[in-house]
């Protein structure tokens, strides 16, 4: 099974590949901003602590996404594999990702970046927003999320390609051209579909 990674600017469609690849692949995706959102909108004490940092275009601090995390990848669903949507997204994540995964004798079988022009994002952002009504995606915040992005999680970019795991995709285009542009070079690096293992 794979344990992969998806890394990308807000908007380059990271949520919507998660879900596709999770599903050729057969491993759970686990996205921290949506686990952030489900508590958000269930109103629980993380819900509540998460919201503001959120709505104001900010990543949720490191410990509460670490334990959230944690508890995450114990579950018996990813023993055998999972795809990370939005963590880690700064060195201090990726650290304990490391530790966590080390920890059970494992590792990251590649890292995918989504590329994707920031204006073009915006412009993406700004259709969702009217679309899903969500509070973060109006432009300031976006921009400002664009910003955090390049400060606290591009550099994460370079840990990745410096340990060869990384994989480098053009986000822009059809949805199905991106993903059969990811299962293609997966498969380049080895890591092949479930049924097409199989064959």
């Amino acid at each position: 099974m794979s344990r992969l990674l998806l890394i990308g600017p807000p908007g380059a469609g990271k949520g919507t590949q998660a879900a596709r690849l999770a599903a050729a692949y057969g491993i759970p995706a686990i996205s921290t901003g949506d686990i952030f959102r489900s508590n958000v909108k269930n109103e629980t004490p993380l819900g509540t602590l998460a919201k503001a940092y959120m709505d104001a275009g900010d990543n949720v601090p490191d410990s509460l996404t670490n334990d959230l995390l944690r508890h995450r990848l114990a579950e018996p669903d990813a023993q055998s594999g999972f795809l990370l949507d939005g963590y880690p997204r700064t060195t201090d994540q990726v650290r304990e990702l490391d530790e966590f995964l080390q920890s059970h004798g494992t590792a990251l079988d590649a890292v995918v970046e989504l590329e994707a022009d920031p204006e073009i994002v915006i412009g993406r952002l700004r259709k969702r927003a009217t679309e899903e009504g969500r509070s973060d995606d109006n432009e300031g915040v976006v921009r400002h999320r664009l910003e955090v992005y390049r400060e606290q999680t591009e550099p994460l970019i370079d840990i990745y390609d410096g340990r060869g795991s990384l994989v480098r995709i053009d986000a822009l285009g059809e949805i199905d051209d991106v993903t059969a542009r990811i299962i293609e070079a997966l498969l380049v690096r080895g890591i092949a579909l479930p049924d097409a293992a199989t064959r």
